[in-house]
């Protein structure tokens, strides 16, 4: 078995592998792989599906499935997993940390200090407790999230669709949340119904001040409708991990938008993350093996 490792995963990985069959880097080995194991760079769409005559399984080491064509790679006879639950700590830890940045005005400070001011009495900070988050996903990372808001004396409510009911917030509807949330902080997937959600429309409905947290995607937003919201005062701050591609484009409006908050999507990148992604992975070819065999 011939398994291609495509994108970034923890160093070690490739050696634990070994015990599976061959593993390559090489990108254009795809044709003669068995097994590709991506991230998000890789974008296994149609094109690349036919490209890869042999393969019988794809894993995402992540949570989206955005960059996989599973309908098609599936009609193929190709299995396609993720690691889900193996990136819930690590991104919603970073969550926490673009939340608890803007009112605690990180950014602010440090760049003026760098830039030599002394903005003690400028500088007002807020605090999160008391304050209201708004969960739009309530599964794993969301889960996580909640857990670290509640610690801080915030309320949570969330709006999942696909969950009856859970352990630790309050479920309301989707008006409920962007219309009490003080912050908002999206943990959905890429689909037809989550794409371009949070627009001009869905913004208008929202607290005035308010702060939205993205770690999910780029493209569950309408940028231009943000940054009109961020200019207005209508938004307090837009904190985001994702954009429209990586790396985003030099033309994105959120480079010249204020009040933003940016980093180069590294929600699932901390080393632990990345040993657990691996562990799951090796845990996904055993069963593939077992089964295949």
């Amino acid at each position: 078995m011939k398994i291609l490792v495509s994108d970034a995963f923890d160093p070690s990985l490739p050696g634990k592998l070994a015990a599976f069959g061959e593993v390559t880097d090489d990108k254009e080995q795809v044709a003669d792989a068995d097994v590709v194991l991506v991230r998000s760079k890789t974008k296994c769409d149609r094109a690349y599906i036919d490209r890869a005559k042999k393969l019988r399984l794809i894993i995402r080491g992540g949570v989206g499935l955005d960059n996989i064509d599973v309908d098609y790679a599936r009609s193929k006879g190709i299995q396609v997993f993720n690691t889900a639950e193996a990136s819930a700590v690590a991104v919603a830890e970073l969550a926490f940390a673009l939340m608890i940045a803007v009112p605690a005005r990180l950014i602010d400070g440090h760049v003026s200090m760098i830039q030599r001011q002394w903005l003690k009495k400028e500088l007002k900070r807020t605090e999160l407790m008391g304050k209201t988050l708004g969960l739009i996903g309530a599964g794993n990372i969301g889960t996580e999230l909640a857990r670290r808001a509640l610690a801080f004396g915030m309320r949570v409510i969330a709006y999942d669709p696909l969950i009856r009911s859970h352990e630790l917030v309050q479920l309301v509807g989707l008006e409920q949340v962007l219309s009490q949330s003080d912050y908002l902080s999206l943990h959905v997937p890429l689909t037809d119904e989550t794409r371009g959600m949070i627009n001009r429309g869905t913004l208008a409905t929202m607290k005035d001040g308010a702060v939205i947290i993205n770690t999910a995607r780029g493209k569950c937003v309408v940028e231009a409708d943000l940054v009109e919201a961020l200019r207005s005062g209508k938004l307090r701050a837009y904190a985001t991990d994702v954009f429209f591609s990586d790396p985003p484009d030099p033309a994105c409006p959120l480079h010249d938008a204020p009040n933003v908050v940016m980093t180069p999507h590294i929600g699932a990148s901390s080393t632990e993350n990345l040993l657990r992604i691996g562990d799951v992975v090796i845990h996904i070819l055993e069963d593939f093996v077992s089964h295949t065999a």
